[in-house]
């Protein structure tokens, strides 16, 4: 299935950076390390943005967890790197309950 509402899902600028690319979250940190090693970085944060919505929008639903909040989806999808090399990510999202557009919550490598 794909993730409902996916045309309408988006990402808080604040994830990339207070979060995904900041060196000195306690969680964030390890994933801008990776995030950078990919070639992203603040300069870059609207391809980055690009790549994670087309996930959200493209590719199937691996999984969901309900939780207190609403419901959560778990989708794979593929990172283009800037040398080229594809890495793959796993993206979370959120509908909160009573909503209808899917927020972003997190994304890492596996």
């Amino acid at each position: 299935m794909k993730l409902p509402y996916g045309k309408n899902a988006y990402v808080p600028k604040e994830k990339f950076t207070e979060y995904l690319l900041s060196e000195t979250h306690a969680v964030g940190k390890l994933k801008a390390k990776f995030f950078k090693s990919a070639g992203f970085d603040e300069t870059n944060v609207t391809q980055l943005e690009r790549v994670i919505l087309a996930i959200a929008h493209d590719e199937e639903v691996k999984e969901v967890i309900s939780s207190p909040y609403g419901k959560k989806y778990v989708i794979d999808g593929t990172l283009s790197t800037s040398s080229k090399k594809k890495v793959k990510i796993q993206t979370v999202w959120i509908i909160e309950t009573g909503e209808k557009r899917p927020r972003f919550v997190t994304a890492y490598p596996v």
